[in-house]
């Protein structure tokens, strides 16, 4: 009789918790958030193309990091500002033009990522990056730039940079 009153015990403890994997349903309209965070990715890279350090810079929170596109840029913001300041000092920072960019949010809302497609200096490249929502408004958290290569180029980009990554991947050994 304990086993059985233990085992009803048990299923009805396990049917009592509710473990689907179903995300709670969100009834958040984000159409204002996605136009905001539009509005600020467009915002930050019109002043690049602008060299307006200061108006760059404020957008990137002061944990942020960017990865660039050789294999050695893995920034932090400092790091990243460093680089930076001579191109904007000398009125020339970059120019990127976004094609087309995917936002997703967090349930809350509190949490954008998005991936965009860009017209660059360097043909096409893709952004990818995480914005946080804080009271002041949106602020980047994560970027990453990659060049775009066409899947039927690669074999002569792998060829033209394996001299490179070896050398660069040596320096982890």
């Amino acid at each position: 009789m304990k086993k059985l009153a233990l085992f009803v015990f048990a299923v009805s403890t396990l049917l009592a918790c509710n473990t689907t994997n179903e995300k709670p349903s969100s009834n958040i309209d984000f159409t204002k958030d996605k136009q905001a965070v539009n509005s600020f990715m467009d915002d930050w890279h019109l002043a690049a193309a602008e060299a307006n350090y200061e108006n760059y810079f404020s957008k990137l929170d002061s944990t942020s990091i960017f990865i660039g596109t050789d294999a050695s840029e893995n920034w932090t913001k400092e790091e990243f500002e460093g680089f930076s300041k001579p191109y904007f000092d000398n009125g020339k920072a970059w120019e990127f033009k976004s094609l087309e960019r995917n936002i997703y949010f967090n349930e809350d809302g509190s949490i954008a990522w998005f991936d965009e497609l860009l017209k660059t200096w360097m043909g096409a490249c893709r952004g990818s990056g995480v914005l946080e929502k804080n009271k002041n408004g949106w602020v980047l958290k994560h970027y990453v730039l990659s060049v775009a290569i066409p899947n039927e180029d690669i074999k002569e980009v792998i060829m033209a940079k394996r001299k490179n990554d070896s050398i660069f991947q040596n320096t982890f050994k």
